[in-house]
């Protein structure tokens, strides 16, 4: 008798366990990058899925952000640095930005990554309705947002973030 209530306590356990372990699971596991197709300011278009294998930042900024342009040498340098280890930057512009304001930064300041146009904003609403500039998401080689920085990040710790992904299987 006493040897089922133990039974049964131990099996209870197990699956309590066994619960908290799963719900530990999805809590640590970082949430998809949402399915988007971004079309760039050369007439590129690609989406979300052929970006996986590359450690990506998708930037959203804009040409009046005074923050945005400050940070932009920075997002240069650091796509300059990663890029040959499988990091891609995709800079998206937002809705209220002017195409013609995008096209004369982008060509201005020789950015040398993708510069989409998000003239609809359907991208930035798929991204959790950005409003906000710069609001940036690391995603990782499996399609998963890592980080979301609102404003500059430390580059410091955004590069250490950024390598110890590229450290990552694809």
């Amino acid at each position: 008798m006493k040897s089922m209530k133990t039974l049964r306590i131990f099996v209870a356990l197990l699956l309590l366990a066994g619960i908290g372990a799963a719900a530990w699971r999805l809590v640590l596991t970082p949430p998809q990058a949402p399915q988007v197709e971004f079309r760039t300011l050369l007439g590129e278009r690609f989406q979300t899925n052929d970006l996986r294998g590359k450690v990506v930042l998708v930037e959203f900024w804009a040409t009046s952000c005074v923050t945005c342009v400050e940070e932009m040498p920075k997002v240069i340098q650091t796509y300059q640095k990663y890029r040959g280890q499988g990091f891609e930057t995709v800079a998206v512009a937002m809705d209220y930005d002017p195409p013609n304001h995008v096209l004369n930064y982008a060509t201005r300041n020789g950015l040398p990554f993708k510069v989409a146009l998000d003239v609809s904003g359907d991208i930035a609403r798929r991204f959790g309705n950005v409003r906000l500039t710069p609001t940036s998401f690391l995603i990782d080689r499996q399609g998963r947002i890592v980080k979301q920085y609102l404003g500059a990040p430390d580059q410091a710790q955004f590069h250490a973030l950024v390598e110890r992904q590229l450290r990552e299987p694809a």
